[in-house]
Protein backbone atom coordinates (compact mmCIF):
# COMPACT_ATOMS: atom_id res chain seq x y z
CA UNK A 1 0.00 0.00 0.00
CA UNK A 2 1.10 3.35 -0.74
CA UNK A 3 1.77 5.39 2.13
CA UNK A 4 0.49 8.30 1.23
CA UNK A 5 -2.99 6.25 1.05
CA UNK A 6 -2.19 4.95 4.75
CA UNK A 7 -1.66 8.46 6.06
CA UNK A 8 -4.73 9.50 4.37
CA UNK A 9 -6.67 6.41 6.14
CA UNK A 10 -5.36 6.67 9.36
CA UNK A 11 -5.95 10.47 9.67
CA UNK A 12 -9.60 9.64 7.48
CA UNK A 13 -9.73 7.11 10.37
CA UNK A 14 -8.90 9.70 13.73
CA UNK A 15 -11.71 12.22 11.96
CA UNK A 16 -14.31 9.87 11.67
CA UNK A 17 -13.76 8.88 15.59
CA UNK A 18 -14.04 12.96 16.97
CA UNK A 19 -17.45 12.80 16.00
CA UNK A 20 -17.66 10.21 18.76
CA UNK A 21 -17.15 10.45 22.68
CA UNK A 22 -15.18 7.52 22.93
CA UNK A 23 -12.34 7.13 20.75
CA UNK A 24 -12.56 3.53 18.73
CA UNK A 25 -9.06 2.01 19.78
CA UNK A 26 -10.02 -1.75 18.52
CA UNK A 27 -9.99 -0.78 15.09
CA UNK A 28 -7.39 1.18 15.64
CA UNK A 29 -4.41 -1.46 14.23
CA UNK A 30 -1.95 -2.30 11.82
CA UNK A 31 -3.89 -5.32 10.84
CA UNK A 32 -7.06 -3.18 10.15
CA UNK A 33 -4.93 -0.83 8.15
CA UNK A 34 -3.95 -3.67 6.20
CA UNK A 35 0.25 -3.23 7.02
CA UNK A 36 2.89 -3.90 9.43
CA UNK A 37 3.07 -2.90 12.97
CA UNK A 38 6.47 -1.48 11.89
CA UNK A 39 4.65 0.63 8.99
CA UNK A 40 2.02 1.48 11.07
CA UNK A 41 4.26 2.48 14.18
CA UNK A 42 6.48 4.63 11.62
CA UNK A 43 3.88 6.28 9.81
CA UNK A 44 2.17 7.61 13.62
CA UNK A 45 5.43 8.54 14.64
CA UNK A 46 5.76 10.92 11.46
CA UNK A 47 2.35 12.26 11.84
CA UNK A 48 2.81 13.01 15.57
CA UNK A 49 6.52 14.26 14.68
CA UNK A 50 4.78 16.41 11.46
CA UNK A 51 2.06 18.13 14.35
CA UNK A 52 -1.28 16.55 11.86
CA UNK A 53 -1.83 14.04 14.87
CA UNK A 54 -1.94 15.07 18.71
CA UNK A 55 -2.91 12.69 21.45
CA UNK A 56 -1.46 9.54 20.55
CA UNK A 57 2.09 8.72 21.97
CA UNK A 58 4.34 5.69 20.33
CA UNK A 59 6.63 4.00 23.63
CA UNK A 60 9.43 1.78 22.50
CA UNK A 61 11.02 -0.12 25.43
CA UNK A 62 12.94 -3.53 25.60
CA UNK A 63 9.76 -5.85 24.85
CA UNK A 64 8.59 -3.59 21.50
CA UNK A 65 6.60 -1.25 20.99
CA UNK A 66 3.68 0.55 21.86
CA UNK A 67 0.60 3.08 20.91
CA UNK A 68 -0.77 5.04 23.81
CA UNK A 69 -3.77 7.10 23.04
CA UNK A 70 -4.28 9.77 25.00
CA UNK A 71 -7.49 11.82 23.77
CA UNK A 72 -6.45 11.27 20.24
CA UNK A 73 -7.48 14.15 17.86
CA UNK A 74 -6.08 15.85 14.28
CA UNK A 75 -4.69 19.39 14.96
CA UNK A 76 -5.62 21.98 12.16
CA UNK A 77 -2.87 21.12 10.10
CA UNK A 78 -4.37 17.22 10.03
CA UNK A 79 -7.71 19.02 8.93
CA UNK A 80 -6.19 20.67 6.34
CA UNK A 81 -4.24 18.46 4.61
CA UNK A 82 -7.73 16.03 4.50
CA UNK A 83 -9.27 19.05 3.20
CA UNK A 84 -6.14 19.59 0.61
CA UNK A 85 -6.33 15.88 -0.69
CA UNK A 86 -9.88 15.70 -1.13
CA UNK A 87 -9.74 18.98 -3.20
CA UNK A 88 -6.81 17.37 -5.06
CA UNK A 89 -8.77 14.27 -6.15
CA UNK A 90 -11.83 16.81 -6.89
CA UNK A 91 -9.83 18.80 -9.41
CA UNK A 92 -7.68 15.21 -10.98
CA UNK A 93 -11.20 13.41 -11.67
CA UNK A 94 -12.66 17.52 -13.09
CA UNK A 95 -9.36 17.69 -15.61
CA UNK A 96 -9.35 13.59 -16.45
CA UNK A 97 -13.03 13.87 -17.24
CA UNK A 98 -12.28 16.95 -19.22
CA UNK A 99 -9.35 14.96 -20.90
CA UNK A 100 -11.73 12.34 -21.86
CA UNK A 101 -14.14 14.44 -23.76
CA UNK A 102 -11.97 17.06 -25.79
CA UNK A 103 -10.10 15.25 -28.61
CA UNK A 104 -6.02 16.15 -29.05
CA UNK A 105 -5.71 16.68 -25.01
Amino acid sequence: MNNFKLIYRILKYIEICMNSEEFDDENFTASHFGVSNALFLNILRSLVEAGYISGIKVVTDKCGSDIVLINPHLTLTGMEYLADNTMMKKAYRLLKGIKDVTPGI
